[in-house]
């Protein structure tokens, strides 16, 4: 089946090149099919970017999705023209009133400022406690995993002593919950950050749950059992996204260090290697699957009767043993 997305988005090319499904918004408007409802609030400067990568995550399903592009309201973009943003953008007032099946923030380059510091940090805060009951479950990708847990659940942020840059090994603590499920016991997950969580502050909240973490006791993901999901890295980023990262900021004389595990030998004469997209479409499948399609209700007027939504049970093919294990695993 299709992902949706409006008419004239430069995604739908890119996208048509790979032989992803995807459909105008007018062509979907005459099939007679409820699609699920997806809202991706976009807070990278590269926005079109962004877009494509997303997009191509959420398109490796059988489900129909019509995908609502969002920006926050009280924040100029200082990297994409308005002229884009008014076509293929809405400001979060405008679909506030709204109801969605579920919805994803991206990251964004803010990792070193204090939340409160960031211009918009007042409507983001609305945005998160606007998204418990208006989507069935939200998607939190890098900077905004670090903002959600820290608003929504007390967990401070740390800045690291350097850039933690390219792709890393995570443990995959969580086999049983059905956002891993499939996952092998290590999963390469994208990082480009300079803050993070420590694992013994997530562990002491007991409805946070560690699904992936690595060896050096870094966090990659982290449930809730409201349904959210907390990703560290950058799960989206394309083969080569790191290494212009890396030419930007030599570009620009950070001398930064060379992205890890990401170049053959570490050497970034040579190209970079694919080897974390089988995992990040597993995830982002499983999401769609379990957190968003099986939990979200035919008429989304209800998302704003729910109360107490709990994140899916494994499927009842593992067994008891096997999700105690799992729970232990995870703090």
């Amino acid at each position: 089946m299709p992902i949706n997305i409006p008419d004239g988005l430069p995604a739908m090319k890119v996208l048509e090149d790979e032989n992803i499904f995807v459909m105008s918004e007018t062509r979907a408007r005459t099939q007679d099919i409820r699609p699920l409802r997806i809202a991706i609030l976009n807070l990278m400067p590269t926005k079109i970017e962004t877009e494509i990568q997303i997009m191509r995550l959420l398109s490796n399903t059988p489900l129909q999705i019509d995908v609502t592009l969002v920006v926050p309201s009280t924040h100029e973009s200082k990297n994409t023209s308005r002229d884009y943003l008014s076509r293929f953008y809405k400001g979060f007032s405008e679909i506030e009133g709204d109801n969605f099946d579920g919805m994803i923030i991206t990251g964004a380059p803010l990792e070193d400022i204090d939340f409160k510091r960031v211009d918009y940090w007042e409507e983001m805060c609305r945005i998160m406690d606007w998204t418990r009951s208006h989507a069935t479950t939200t998607m939190y990708i890098c900077w905004a995993s670090l903002a959600g847990m820290h608003y929504l659940y007390g967990i401070e942020k740390h800045m690291l002593p350097g850039k933690k840059s390219g792709i890393f090994e995570y443990r995959n603590l969580m086999a049983s919950d059905p956002l891993m499920r499939g996952v092998d016991d290590i999963l390469r997950m994208p990082q480009s950050r300079y803050a993070t969580v420590l694992s013994e502050d997530v562990a002491r909240c007991p409805h946070l749950h560690v699904a992936a973490r690595s060896e050096d006791d870094d966090i990659g993901i982290v449930i809730s059992d409201a349904g959210e999901v907390f990703i560290t890295g950058h799960m989206e980023y394309d083969v080569n996204t790191l290494a212009y990262e890396y030419q930007r900021d030599l570009d620009r004389g950070i001398d930064p260090r060379v992205p890890s595990g990401y170049f053959p030998d570490d050497d970034p004469r040579y190209d970079p290697v694919l080897s974390w997209r089988s995992y990040s479409m597993l995830v982002f499948t499983n999401w769609l699957n379990y957190y968003v399609y099986q939990a979200t209700p035919y008429d989304l007027r209800e998302l704003n009767r729910r109360k107490g939504r709990r994140r899916p049970s494994p499927p009842s093919h593992y067994s008891d043993k096997e999700i105690r294990r799992s729970a232990t695993a995870s703090g």
